[in-house]
């Protein structure tokens, strides 16, 4: 019996080094087959660490952006100068994609204390709401500011609730609207902003006294959802206007090429969540439109043929419910302060 114990375990050694030599020649080529079998076994020992250090690192990741970081809200600043010689500074809060799920208390208060900034404009760039009962909780977070001077569009998640789908889908391709989608209550929505005084900028064309400047502002439904009509608003930014402004939810590039072309000076949208999921020390692998990565959030140069525009783009407040985490991307609202040239 010793005898045949004794085979077996000379049979394993012996059959053991051939059957690593093929495994590490499948993962690696040839160049580590032969290694000796404690080198061998180091290697898949090592491997199979690396491989349970990467998964644990990917749930710490998700833990961060789902239980911290996606309610981590911060202000940005920017100084954009964009108006004439002489004047006094401009100070524009743009709030974008608060996506409000009702519940989120936290997220109320922090939007009810961007008063305190005391903005001469409020630009809000869509996708304020997921649900009907969201409704009158976006306005009481929204009641301090509705008090100001303010404009607005509208996003998809304006007209419709989010449904559920692979939240990582979108990475591969902008996402598309469901095939039976569940409407909201757009009306109510709109019409407390217009009742607060808000103008609409649906497709519309209007002009505000800001600040004792005059602003000539010019906004485009959901290009996402392929509303947009600028060609119902389009032509030249008002020459007489201290500051023209072109406002829609995605920044899509035929809308930002032809408000660039009417020579509006500002544009502002929100729509890509600034990536939302974003690599540290890349960025955004995705603006789920036709703007380049590299613009996913924040201040840049928008170029036109021989026309540029300063273009702003939120990563916004909020996720879709069914996505409710962010990492390298926190959420966001924006102070712009608007400078002479």
């Amino acid at each position: 019996m010793e005898v045949l114990r004794s085979a077996r375990r000379r049979s394993a050694r012996e059959v053991l080094p051939g059957l690593l030599d093929g495994v590490v020649g499948e993962l690696t080529g040839p160049s580590l087959a032969g290694w000796t079998g404690v080198s061998r076994l180091g290697f898949l020992r090592t491997a199979a660490l690396g491989a349970g250090l990467a998964t644990a690192a990917g749930a710490g990741a998700v833990a961060w952006g789902a239980g911290y970081e996606v309610r981590a809200f911060r202000l940005r600043r920017f100084q954009v100068p964009v108006l004439p010689s002489g004047q006094a500074p401009l100070k524009v809060l743009h709030v974008s994609d608060i996506h409000m799920i009702a519940g989120q208390r936290a997220k109320q208060e922090w939007i009810r204390s961007l008063a305190r900034l005391e903005p001469d404009l409020v630009v809000d760039t869509g996708d304020n709401i997921t649900s009907p009962q969201a409704v009158p909780e976006v306005l009481a977070a929204l009641e301090p500011l509705l008090e100001l001077p303010g404009a607005f569009v509208l996003g998809s998640n304006d007209y419709f609730a989010p449904k559920p789908k692979n939240p990582a889908a979108y990475l591969w391709r902008p996402s598309r609207a469901h095939a039976k989608p569940t409407p909201l209550p757009t009306d109510q929505l709109t019409d407390a902003f217009g009742a607060a005084g808000w103008l609409d900028l649906t497709n519309a064309r209007g002009r505000l006294q800001v600040g004792g400047r005059r602003l000539d502002l010019v906004g485009v439904d959901d290009p996402h959802l392929q509303r947009d009509r600028y060609l119902d608003v389009a032509g030249p930014a008002d020459p007489a206007a201290d500051l023209s402004v072109g406002v829609a939810h995605a920044p899509y590039r035929r809308v930002l090429d032809a408000m660039t072309t009417d020579g509006h000076q500002l544009l502002i949208a929100g729509h890509t969540h600034g990536g939302q999921l974003c690599v540290p020390f890349v960025g955004a692998l995705t603006t789920n439109c036709d703007l380049p990565r590299s613009m996913a959030k924040g201040l840049h140069r928008w170029e036109r043929g021989r026309r540029s525009s300063w273009l702003h783009v939120s990563a916004g407040l909020g996720t879709s419910p069914y996505a409710p985490v962010r990492f390298a991307c926190a959420p966001e609202a924006t102070l712009l302060e608007l400078v002479p040239a």
